[in-house]
C-alpha cells in the first residue's frame, strides 16, 4: 500500500513537474475589435464552428478550389503546408448570401507539424451585391467609424478605411517587408467588380470586404499615388455632399468662323 501511494505520489510530481517547466501556449486574443484578427484556428473554431468547407488559393489571383472539410482534414491539408488553407463559413441574412474565408500565418520559428494558426485575413463576400451603405446592417464585424476626419481613401475599384489606434501585436500577422519600422490598425477595404463611380454615394454597389491590419504610414507615403485620399463615406459630411446635385458639365463653346 505504501509503496503505491509512493508511485502515485511521484508519477503526480513529475506531472506537476513537467506542467510547470514546458512552456504553455498562451491564448490569443484579436488585436482589434474586429474580434478576429489575431484569434487561433482553434479559438475561431470554438467562437463559430467548425467550418463547412476549406478553400486553396491556386495562384496570386482569385483562383480557389474548394473542399469538404473531412476532405482536407485527412487528406489535402499533407499535402501543402497549414496556413494554404483556409476556412469558409457562408450565411444568408435577409435575401444576402455571406461567405467569410478567414486566411491564416503561422509563426515562422515554429517548425512542429502542429504549430498554431493565428487569423491574418478576413474576406467577406457578398451576393449579389450590396449598396455600401447597407454594409453595417449585414456584417456585425464591419463597424466603420463616423468621423469625418477618420482616415479614408479610394481607387477606382475599392475604398480602404482606417479605424482605431495602432495595435503593437499586429505585425505578427504582416507579410509586410520592414513591417517592424511600421505600425499597424485596423482595416476594412470595400471591393466593387464593376467599378466605383467618379463621384462615389453611399448607394455603390460593394461585392467583397476585406477586414485586415494595413499600415495609414505605408499608404500616405508609398502608396499615395494609387490611394486618393477621400472623406470618410460613413461621416454625416459625405452624406451631406453626396446628397448635393452634381455639377453640370460646362459644354465645349464652339468657335464662330466668319463667312
Amino acid at each position: 500500500m505504501l509503496r503505491r501511494h509512493l508511485q502515485y505520489s511521484l508519477s503526480w510530481l513529475l506531472l506537476l513537474g513537467f506542467s510547470l517547466g514546458s512552456p504553455q501556449p498562451s491564448a490569443a486574443a484579436p488585436y482589434f475589435e474586429d474580434g478576429f484578427l489575431g484569434l487561433t484556428q482553434a479559438e475561431l473554431h470554438a467562437k463559430l464552428g467548425m467550418p463547412q468547407a476549406v478553400r486553396d488559393r491556386k495562384s496570386a489571383l482569385r483562383l480557389f478550389t474548394y473542399y469538404p472539410i473531412t476532405d482536407w482534414a485527412t487528406y489535402f491539408s499533407k499535402l501543402v503546408s497549414p496556413e494554404n488553407g483556409e476556412d469558409v463559413y457562408t450565411f444568408t441574412r435577409g435575401s444576402t448570401e455571406i461567405r467569410y474565408s478567414f486566411s491564416y500565418a503561422g509563426d515562422p520559428t515554429d517548425d512542429s507539424e502542429h504549430r498554431p494558426l493565428f487569423v491574418r485575413l478576413v474576406d467577406i463576400e457578398l451576393s449579389p451585391s450590396v449598396p455600401m451603405a447597407v454594409l453595417p446592417s449585414l456584417i456585425p464585424e464591419f463597424r466603420p467609424s463616423s468621423d469625418s476626419t477618420a482616415p479614408a481613401f479610394r481607387s477606382n475599384i475599392w475604398v480602404l478605411l482606417f479605424k482605431g489606434n495602432p495595435s503593437p501585436a499586429a505585425g505578427f500577422i504582416v507579410k509586410e517587408q520592414g513591417k517592424e519600422q511600421l505600425d499597424w490598425r485596423l482595416s476594412y477595404q470595400l471591393f466593387s467588380m464593376r467599378g466605383l463611380p467618379d463621384r462615389l454615394t453611399p448607394h455603390a454597389l460593394i461585392d467583397r470586404i476585406e477586414i485586415g491590419a494595413q499600415s495609414l504610414r505605408l499608404v500616405t507615403v508609398r502608396q499615395r499615388h494609387t490611394h486618393e485620399p477621400m472623406i470618410n463615406p460613413y461621416s454625416a459630411e459625405f452624406s451631406r455632399q453626396a446628397a448635393t446635385p452634381a455639377p453640370s458639365a460646362k459644354p465645349i463653346p464652339v468657335p464662330q468662323y466668319a463667312e
